[in-house]
C-alpha cells in the first residue's frame, strides 16, 4: 500500500522561510516524478513544483518562481520544498503527489498526500 506524507507546515512570518518534506512509502520511490501543489481557501489547486525521478529536471509554477527550491533524495525516499520569503498570499494546504512516471511532462498524478498547512501571518 501506497503512504504519502508531508510534514513541515505551521504558522510562519511573512518573509520567512518554511521547509517542506513528503515521504513516501509502498513503491519504488526513485521511479518516479514528484510534485507539490496547494489549495488556498476557496480557491482551486494550484502546481507549485515538480521534479523528476533522478533530480535533474524540475519545474515551477508562476506564482512562486524564483522563492522556492525543490528537491529529492532518493536514498531517503523523501521529496523536499524549500520556500523563502513567505506572503501571505502563500497560505495554503500544501499536497505532495507521486506522478505516474518517472517525468512530471510525460503523465498524471497516481497518489496523494492529505496535505500540511502553511499560514503566513502578516
Amino acid at each position: 500500500q501506497v503512504q504519502v506524507a508531508e510534514s513541515g507546515g505551521g504558522l510562519v512570518q511573512v518573509g520567512d522561510s518554511v521547509r517542506l518534506s513528503c515521504v513516501a512509502s509502498g513503491l519504488t520511490f526513485s521511479r518516479y516524478a514528484m510534485g507539490w501543489f496547494r489549495q488556498a481557501p476557496g480557491k482551486e489547486r494550484e502546481f507549485v513544483a515538480a521534479i523528476t525521478w533522478n533530480g535533474v529536471s524540475w519545474k515551477y509554477g508562476d506564482s512562486v518562481k524564483g522563492r522556492c527550491t525543490i528537491s529529492r533524495d532518493n536514498g531517503k525516499n523523501t521529496m523536499y520544498l524549500q520556500m523563502y520569503n513567505v506572503q501571505p498570499e502563500d497560505t495554503a494546504v500544501y499536497y505532495c503527489a507521486i506522478y505516474s512516471g518517472g517525468y512530471y511532462y510525460d503523465g498524471g498524478m497516481q497518489h496523494w498526500g492529505k496535505g500540511t498547512l502553511v499560514a503566513v501571518a502578516s
